[in-house]
Formats: structure tokens, sequence, C-alpha cells
């Protein structure tokens, strides 16, 4: 069975993980009969956002880990314990957090840094030829990392057809297209697959479906080159 790493950024959309993704993952990588693990950097969000009334809870701190917690249902490891040889690919489900806490593309844009354990991990997956599944706003993260402008490759991603960020993420030397919410976007060469999610103001059944496509095309590129 392929074993992969699913990388949390906190609990809630507006300033974590956003939950129906991590859970639309988790589901469609349990049932294509992979075992996973979760991991989240120990670092205190980049802020706090009352769900209800979508403002920041200015007075209230929380911690990466702690918060991604409730999601995996306390298993869950700080992220500088990932060992990437010990896993076949990693996961990136999206939500504010990942361009709050894993980077700061959400404060930035093009000109964000990220967190130094998710750029090690990500390089690292992609130096060893593993695949690396993103969706939602996540992408960016691969295209920040793996750019022209960092030096790298550049690499192919969607996050739908948000014109803004499509212009930032080439910008960061990587190439945008346009997907679905259905969809899944391969990039076989630099071995990076992406869905849009909830970039797309879309019913929680397709973005499933759209999380489903890259689960099984990450998981399609497991062990072959």
């Amino acid at each position: 069975m392929p074993k992969v790493a699913v990388i949390l950024s906190g609990c809630g959309v507006f300033d974590g993980t956003e939950i129906h993704e991590a859970v639309s993952l988790l589901i469609h990588l349990s049932r294509a009969g992979a075992v996973y693990e979760c991991f989240a950097p120990d670092v205190m969000q980049a802020h706090v956002v009352n769900h209800l009334t979508h403002k920041p809870a200015e007075t209230e701190r929380r911690n990466v880990l702690v918060e991604s917690a409730r999601i995996a249902r306390g298993a869950i490891k700080p992220l500088d314990q990932l060992e990437v040889t010990k896993f076949d690919a990693a996961f990136f489900p999206g939500g504010f957090g990942a361009a709050k806490n894993l980077c700061d593309f959400a404060f930035k844009g093009a000109e964000c840094g990220v967190e130094p354990n998710v750029d090690r991990i990500v390089r690292a997956f992609h130096a060893a030829g593993k695949p690396v599944g993103l969706c939602c706003i996540a992408p960016v993260i691969a295209a920040r990392v793996l750019g022209t402008g960092k030096g790298g490759p550049g690499v192919t991603v969607t996050i739908g057809n948000d014109a803004g960020t499509a212009e930032a993420i080439r910008a960061m030397g990587s190439k945008h297209q346009e997907r679905a919410v259905t969809q899944a976007c391969v990039d076989p060469a630099q071995r990076i697959v992406t869905a849009p999610a909830y970039m797309y103001d879309a019913p929680v059944h397709a973005v499933y479906e759209g999380i489903g496509a890259m689960v099984e095309s990450v998981l399609g590129m497991i062990g072959k080159r």
C-alpha cells in the first residue's frame, strides 16, 4: 500500500486548513487503500479569524500543530519530523492557512516566503521524483518553491480561473492552466498534481470530485517514471 504524508495548516478555512478539503482528501486516500500520516508545522498561526463573523480575533493566538490535530483526530506529528524517505507522496489541502501559515502568499503575493520545513519537504519530494498533490490555494507553494524565480524548473499548476492568483504564479516562474472544479491539472515532468477545490464557489460534492481526481493522479504516479 502506498504511504503518503498529509500536511495541514490549522483548522478552518479563513486561518487554517479548509476542513471539507482535508476530509475529502483523507476519504479518497482511505478508499484507495493508501496509508496516510498527518503533519503540521509547530508554529503560531499568522492570525486567528472568528469563523462566525469572518473578522480577526485580535486577542487570540493559536498554534498550527495544535489546531491541525483537530482534523487529524490527534494523530499528527510536527512537520520537522517528516522524513521524506518514508513516504511515497505528499499532499497539501488548501484553506487560507496554506497561504498564511505554510507560506505568506496571502500577505505578499508573488514575493512570498515559504515556511522552512515546507520548503524543505517540497524540494525533497521533488528531488526524489516523488509526486506531490496540492489543492485550492496550496499550489502557490509549489509555484514558489519550484518556480524559476527560485532557481527551479518551474511547474504547471491550477488554481481554477482566478486571474490575479494565476498572474502571481506566472510571476514566480511557473505556469497556470485553467481547470474546472472537478478536474485536476497534472504536470508529469515535475510530478506535481493540483486541483482548484474551493478556489471556486462550488458545491462540496464537486470539490470532493476534483480532489478525487488529484488523488487518483498522484497515486497513479507512485513507482512510475
